[in-house]
C-alpha cells in the first residue's frame, strides 16, 4: 500500500503554523469588529454558475483552476475559488437588500487547481471583507484603512506597499478599451496566445499579464488616468484625499487592473518584496456591477481578500502557545483529584495539561517536554493535608499550597 500523503497542493496545518493561522484570523476578526463588520460564513461549494457569472468565462480561474464536479442529482457544483461571489450570492438569496449597508468579514479555505509553489496552494485560506450598499468613496477608504490596520496589528504593514489605481466608471472604461485595443492591435503578433485571446474579449487583462513579451508591450500602453471622465477623476481624488487624511501612504500603479466589467473605480493591493514572486498579500477593489450581474438589484460594493498562508510567512515570530500548568496525580486517589481540579482550573482561565499516566519522574519529563510553567503534584500525602505540591519549572522552587488556595496561587501562571 502506498504511503499516505496529503493530496498535491494541500498542506496539513500543525503546531506553530496552525497557531499562526488562528492568530491571523482572530486578529483580523477582532479589528473587523471594531469597524462593525460582522462574521459571515458561506458554503465551501456553490452552484458552478455562481462563479462563472462573477469570474468570467475567459478568466484563468474559470477555464483552468476551478474544482468543478457533478453531484448525484446532476447539478454542477464548484469548490469556492474565492469569497466575494459567495457573499454576493448570500446577499441576494438571504434577502439582505433591506438592511444596507451590509458589512461582512469572512475567513476560510478556498480551492484552485494551480501549480503548487511557496505561498500558493490548491487549498489555501483567505480572510476578507465586503462592504455592500455604499456608493461613496468613503467606503473604499474605510476598507483600505481596515486592511492597513490588520497588517499593522500583525506587524506586517512596514514591509508592504499600498498600490492604488482607478478603473473609472463605465464611460471611462469604454473610452479606454477603444484606445487600448487600437494600441495592442499594432503589437498583436508579439503578444502571447492568451493575450491575443484577451484582446478580443477583455483587453484590460493584458495589462496584468505575467508573460515577459506581454510585459514589454504593456510598458508603452496608454494610461487609464488619461481617459477618465470628470466624475471618475473626482471619485478617485476623494479616495486619495481620504487616505491622505488618515496618513495611509500609497503608490499609484496605472497597470493595476481588474479584468471584469463589474469592477470599477478603486483597485488596490498591498504588496511586498519579502515573498519573491508571490508579492501580493492583500488585494481588493470596488465592484458596483457584481450583484446586478448575478441577477440581484444594482447594488454598489467594495472589499478585499488576503491570503493567510502568505501573511503567515511574513510573521516575524511564530504565534506562541500559552505555557500550561501540568497536573499529576500520584496514585488512584490523586488521579481522581487532579481530574476534578483540571476542570476547575480551566474554568478559571488557566491552560492545563493533564498528565495521564506514569510516576513522578516520567510526569516531570512530560511537563518539561511541553514547556509547562509549573507542575502540580497530588498524591496520598498531599490529600491527607488537603494540599498540592507546586513546582515552578523555571526556578525549581517548590512549595505546598492548600487546595482551597490553589486556584489563586496558580493565577500567576495564567
Amino acid at each position: 500500500m502506498a504511503k499516505l500523503q496529503p493530496v498535491r497542493g494541500t498542506h496539513d496545518l500543525l503546531g506553530e503554523e496552525a497557531r499562526a493561522h488562528i492568530a491571523i484570523a482572530e486578529t483580523a476578526r477582532e479589528i473587523a469588529g471594531r469597524y462593525c463588520f460582522g462574521p459571515v460564513e458561506t458554503p465551501i461549494f456553490e452552484f458552478t454558475d455562481v462563479f462563472q457569472r462573477t469570474l468570467g468565462d475567459t478568466s484563468d480561474i474559470v477555464t483552468k483552476e476551478m474544482y468543478t464536479f457533478a453531484d448525484k442529482s446532476g447539478d454542477s457544483l464548484t469548490l469556492r475559488p474565492e469569497g466575494t461571489a459567495g457573499v454576493a450570492r448570500a446577499f441576494i438569496s438571504g434577502g439582505m437588500q433591506n438592511a444596507l449597508p451590509v458589512k461582512c468579514f469572512y475567513h476560510g479555505p478556498m480551492f484552485r487547481h494551480e501549480r503548487p509553489q511557496k505561498g500558493r496552494l490548491r487549498q489555501f485560506h483567505q480572510i476578507g471583507v465586503e462592504l455592500i450598499g455604499v456608493a461613496e468613496p468613503v467606503g473604499d477608504v474605510e476598507v483600505i484603512s481596515m486592511g492597513a490596520d490588520i497588517l499593522d496589528a500583525l506587524g506586517i504593514l512596514p514591509d508592504t506597499t499600498l498600490e492604488l489605481n482607478t478603473l473609472g466608471d463605465v464611460e471611462s472604461r469604454t473610452r479606454y478599451r477603444d484606445v487600448l485595443v487600437e494600441y495592442f492591435q499594432d503589437l498583436r503578433d508579439t503578444l502571447s496566445e492568451d493575450s491575443r485571446d484577451r484582446l478580443e474579449r477583455n483587453p484590460l487583462r493584458i495589462l496584468d499579464s505575467k508573460d515577459s513579451a506581454d510585459r514589454e508591450a504593456v510598458a508603452g500602453a496608454p494610461d487609464f488616468s488619461d481617459h477618465l471622465t470628470d466624475k471618475a477623476a473626482d471619485f478617485f481624488g476623494a479616495v486619495r484625499q481620504g487616505l491622505d487624511d488618515l496618513g495611509i501612504g500609497y503608490r499609484l500603479n496605472t497597470r493595476l487592473v481588474r479584468g471584469l466589467d463589474y469592477y470599477g473605480h478603486t483597485a488596490f493591493e498591498f504588496t511586498t518584496n519579502k515573498l519573491g514572486a508571490q508579492g501580493t498579500v492583500l488585494a481588493g477593489g470596488r465592484y458596483d456591477g457584481l450583484i446586478g450581474t448575478m441577477g440581484g438589484p444594482e447594488t454598489p460594493g467594495v472589499g478585499w481578500a488576503a491570503g493567510v498562508e502568505r501573511l503567515a510567512m511574513m510573521l516575524e515570530e511564530p504565534a506562541a502557545a500559552p505555557r500550561p500548568v501540568a497536573l499529576m496525580g500520584l496514585g488512584e486517589a490523586g488521579e481522581r483529584e487532579v481530574l476534578r481540579l483540571s476542570r476547575e482550573l480551566r474554568g478559571a482561565g488557566l491552560t492545563v495539561e493533564l498528565i495521564y499516566k506514569g510516576g513522578l519522574k516520567r510526569g516531570l519529563k512530560r511537563a518539561d517536554r511541553i514547556d509547562a510553567a509549573a507542575a502540580v503534584m497530588i498524591g496520598d500525602d498531599e490529600l491527607a493535608k488537603a494540599s498540592a505540591t507546586v513546582r515552578n519549572l523555571d526556578s525549581g522552587e517548590q512549595q505546598d499550597v492548600a487546595l482551597a488556595e490553589l486556584k489563586d496561587h496558580l493565577a500567576a501562571y495564567r
